[in-house]
């Protein structure tokens, strides 16, 4: 997480003047500036302990299914944006995805939670092979992250910690035999950066879809409300079945929106996919 500047940095020329003669000025200064950065750190690791048990998978279906010519249109209680189905027999081997990271706004205290992520599994399956990047209003302050799951096999693992809105991410899962290639590339901060291979049996990670997605996660309490993250924009697209190496709408493919628990309005709607079929936007309408 980023620290923010002394406050000297800010201080016109006669103030530090001032300062300079004055001791008791700059111990005050001093003692400021460092309560301010403990009061941030304090916010960064419990921050990161509320993510210990966090879990991202599977969606909570809800609403009606529609059927709009070849794609299938459904309500989530969790996930927004696309995922590529089975029911043409197809399993996957390779999912990637582009994102510039959105900024979220968090008007209150109040914890809120948004993810951004590829995946194989999880649409209809029981586990998600997934990683991406996250969202986190936390007391107040924002902190953004990447991160790797095996769900249900293990709670999300944060990565890098300094992700900042507008990084360049791309994010990919890659299967082989029964391991799994997780890969997340922040280009403008690479240090957020990484690759993990893990492993997950064939009878138990079974293929049979492959997500972009945006998603409200669950805690021991259940889901947390989405921060307001304006428009996630999931770009350069591309995935396998078989030999085929296709975009979004090369396969069958169902178009999520996040609806409320009362399947009454949306809290994230996904727009349509481009001409080419490889992207599309998930726009942020509410929190819970």
């Amino acid at each position: 997480m980023r620290l923010l500047r002394s406050s000297l940095m800010l201080l016109p020329a006669l103030a530090l003047v001032s300062l300079a003669i004055s001791p008791s000025a700059g111990a005050s200064t001093a003692t400021h500036t460092a309560t301010h950065t403990s009061k941030e750190a304090r916010a960064a690791a419990a921050a990161r302990v509320a993510l210990e048990h966090l879990k991202i998978g599977s969606p909570q279906h809800g609403g009606h299914v529609i059927h709009v010519g070849g794609q299938t249109q459904v309500g989530s209680f969790n996930w927004a944006g696309y995922a590529d189905d089975n029911t043409a027999s197809n399993t996957y081997s390779k999912i990637t995805g582009k994102w510039k990271e959105p900024s979220i706004v968090c008007n209150t205290n109040e914890d809120q939670l948004a993810v951004f992520w590829v995946g194989i599994d999880g649409f209809s399956s029981s586990t998600v092979e997934q990683d991406g990047t996250l969202a986190q209003c936390f007391e107040g302050s924002v902190f953004y992250d990447t991160w790797w799951e095996m769900f249900p096999s293990n709670s999300i693992q944060v990565v890098g910690t300094t992700v900042a809105p507008g990084d360049q991410i791309a994010a990919s899962v890659i299967k082989t035999s029964t391991n799994y290639k997780l890969t997340v590339t922040d280009s403008t901060i690479p240090a957020n950066s990484f690759t993990t291979t893990q492993s997950c049996a064939a009878a138990t990670c079974v293929d049979t879809s492959a997500e972009w997605i945006a998603e409200a996660p669950s805690g021991p309490r259940g889901e947390f409300p989405l921060p307001n993250f304006g428009t996630w924009s999931l770009t350069a697209a591309t995935v396998k079945s078989g030999a085929t190496i296709g975009k979004i709408s090369s396969f069958p493919d169902d178009e999520i929106t996040m609806i409320d628990g009362s399947q009454s309005y949306a809290l994230a709607t996904p727009g349509n996919l481009n001409a080419t079929g490889n992207a599309f936007k998930v726009t942020w309408n509410d929190s819970f």
